[in-house]
């Protein structure tokens, strides 16, 4: 296969300040305000941006160090990394929308980039019009953008408002107009950034077959994405960015493994954040003190095939005497924050707790009812009656593990209640 972008010692440097209040009067206040040593009558306000000191000195950022990868005619790749890893950096690098600060990079043929909502779109030109400029800025001819046409719009939907301005879409029609005219306008690269979670579920399943189709006529494709499910369904290779340098390369599905592996250690999502008071929540009478997941088999296990049975195993300690007491866990979508379903408040204690009692909870969870994707654990200890709402001992939020779940449909609606069944042993 024949390369088509070759990435050589590639590093990108910002300079952080606080010059660009987004106006230039404003620009021009701070600069002659700190040059006579006056308060800057556009400081933002300390107590909520702690680090504005530094911002005021200034200082180099560094968004990617020290790059090196090639890219080759129908290639699938994925890039994945936290946020502020250099993903987008990278791809606004590759689609020539900023330059790099050291190495190069050298590119062969047409390059569709969808970086953000409406990238390339003018605001007061209509729907039928941009898709012409997009054209015209790939390099191609009235008739071959014609000849498209009529598809980038039945696929978009939008075909009653394409002679609208395109300033008067909302966020949805944007990024449908934006997608179809990237994807069916013959790049040899499609690069996606992660901005197709504006559109709906049923959008969402269009483009990935759509990306799919593409990457099988040999076209190339690159894809950022927060979902590793999506990143090991579409792309054969990945590449993982942690603070701006390459992590690891290799086949999608052990670089995701190893990815989540390493947010499980060292982010919050791991039983070390239970242990920090300082992220829990609640009168603190009771506290969970350690959480583990095991599959089917009893093996240990963060990764879940839909409809197969989730076994959390709980530890529980009593501070102080506790009446009653109930647990419930709700599963929140990794990317949104989105509470999307939660199980029923399981009661755990028949007669009151004493001080220093040790509870281990197993409660199993049939995960038929969550749609594929990554989980964070929003897990909740408090009286057993309803109405104790606001009331609660401990809520862990984010402190433990997330769960991924392979497979299934979008929910829509309100929040779902799981089937679910628990077994206490006290200590």
């Amino acid at each position: 296969m024949s390369e088509l972008i070759r990435i050589e010692n590639l590093s990108k440097r910002y300079r952080l300040g606080v010059i660009n209040r987004g106006m230039l009067v404003k620009d021009l206040q701070s600069w002659w305000a700190l040059k006579r040593g006056r308060e800057d009558p556009n400081e933002v306000i300390r107590e909520n941006y702690p680090s504005v000191d530094r911002l005021r000195k200034g200082g180099d950022f560094w968004a990617l160090r020290d790059i090196n990868f090639s890219i080759h005619a129908g290639d699938t790749i994925g890039v994945i990394g936290r946020n502020g890893a250099g993903k987008s950096t990278l791809l606004k690098i590759l689609s020539r929308t900023t330059s790099p600060t050291k190495g190069r990079v050298l590119t062969r043929g047409r390059i569709s980039s969808l970086l953000e909502v409406g990238t390339g779109f003018h605001p007061e030109l209509t729907g039928r019009e941009n898709v012409f400029l997009n054209g015209a800025i790939l390099g191609m001819t009235t008739r071959e953008v014609r000849s498209k046409f009529a598809e980038i719009v039945d696929f978009a939907e939008i075909g009653e408002f394409i002679d609208t301005p395109v300033k008067r879409y909302s966020s949805g029609m944007y990024v449908r107009l934006a997608f179809a005219v990237a994807a069916h306008l013959d790049p040899e690269v499609l690069i996606v950034d992660e901005v197709l979670a504006v559109g709906d579920a049923s959008f969402q399943r269009k483009c990935i077959g759509k990306m799919s189709k593409v990457a099988k006529e040999g076209r190339t494709v690159i894809l950022v994405s927060h979902s590793m499910v999506l990143i090991e369904t579409l792309t054969r290779r990945s590449l993982w960015l942690q603070e701006g340098r390459m992590q690891l390369e290799g086949e999608s599905k052990d670089v995701a493994s190893e990815y989540l592996k390493s947010a499980q250690e060292q982010q919050l999502g791991t039983t070390a954040g239970l242990h920090d008071h300082r992220l829990r929540r609640g009168s603190g009478e009771v506290r969970l003190e350690d959480v583990s997941t095991t599959n089917e088999a009893g093996e240990k296990c963060l990764k879940f095939r839909r409809a197969q049975r989730i076994r959390f195993i709980f530890t529980i300690k009593a501070f102080r005497p506790c009446r009653e007491l109930a647990l419930s866990i709700a599963f929140k979508l990794g990317l949104s924050g989105e509470m999307l379903a939660c199980t029923a408040r399981h009661a755990l204690s028949e007669k009151p707790l004493t001080s220093g009692e040790t509870l281990v909870v197993t409660l199993d969870v049939d995960s038929a009812g969550l749609p594929a994707a990554l989980y964070d654990l929003y897990i909740w200890l408090g009286p057993i009656k309803e109405e104790g709402l606001n009331e609660y001992y401990d809520i862990a939020d984010g402190l433990v593990p997330p769960i991924q779940v392979f497979e299934g449909d979008s929910l829509r609606g309100s929040l779902t209640e799981l089937p679910s069944t628990i077994a206490i042993a006290s200590h």
